[in-house]
Formats: structure tokens, C-alpha cells, sequence
């Protein structure tokens, strides 16, 4: 078995594809629409790995808190991005672009190399080798 995708709701679903394409190279499917449910999203494919599902749904209202608390449900999505220094540059050009870091790069105590940021939508990623 494998994770097939991971699903995220947004209120601003072309805002959130933009982030995901020009910080991860990834790709982009068509928009799906279904009007009688006021629903819509798109597939993002990475070159391996689940894709990301973002959705946008009318009747969903905004209650993530955007400081990079923690909450139950969606905790975080970890995107190795293949090296210490991709971590170090990628949280540097986060950082001169305004998104919010929630913290810099570091060896954690299990051992990985990471840092933690913030999508325009305060979901929280992990930046991993």
C-alpha cells in the first residue's frame, strides 16, 4: 500500500496552487468544478511521492487559525526537498518572500535536518532532506 494524496481545503485555491508550483516544482491538474456543490480543486503531482489534493468548498468556512499553532486534525506535510543546503535556501527564500518561518533550520532530536514554514493558508510544512 501507499498514500495516494494528501487533501487540504482552502479558501483561496488559485493562491495555494501558485505557492506549491513555484516552491516545489510540482505539477498542476486541470480545475475540477462540480457547481451543485460548490466545489472545486485541483491534483498536485510531485516527481515521487502522494499528490496534494487543495479543495475549495462554499460552504467550509475558514477556522484555522494562521500563527502556526498546533491543532487536532491536518498537523503538517514534510517535503524532502534532497539536501541540507536546499533546506537552508529554500527557508531563506521563504523567509525573503514573507512567508512565515516557524522555525529555521535545525537537527532535531530524531535526527533530521529540517526547518518548519508556513503556506499562505497557515498549513504548516516541514522542509526535510
Amino acid at each position: 500500500m501507499k498514500i495516494n494524496h494528501i487533501a487540504i481545503y482552502t479558501n483561496d485555491l488559485d493562491q495555494l496552487c501558485k505557492f506549491y508550483l513555484q516552491y516545489f516544482g510540482c505539477r498542476c491538474s486541470a480545475k475540477y468544478e462540480n457547481t451543485q456543490k460548490g466545489f472545486e480543486s485541483y491534483f498536485l503531482t510531485f516527481d515521487l511521492g502522494p499528490k496534494i489534493e487543495i479543495m475549495k468548498k462554499d460552504s467550509i468556512e475558514n477556522k484555522h487559525p494562521i500563527n502556526g499553532q498546533e491543532k487536532i486534525g491536518f498537523s503538517h506535510l514534510a517535503v524532502s526537498v534532497g539536501s541540507k543546503e536546499r533546506v537552508d535556501y529554500l527557508t531563506f527564500r521563504f523567509e525573503q518572500d514573507g512567508l512565515k518561518i516557524i522555525s529555521k533550520p535545525r537537527l532535531t532530536g530524531d535526527g533530521f535536518y529540517e526547518s518548519v514554514i508556513s503556506d499562505p493558508d497557515g498549513n504548516r510544512i516541514e522542509l526535510t532532506i
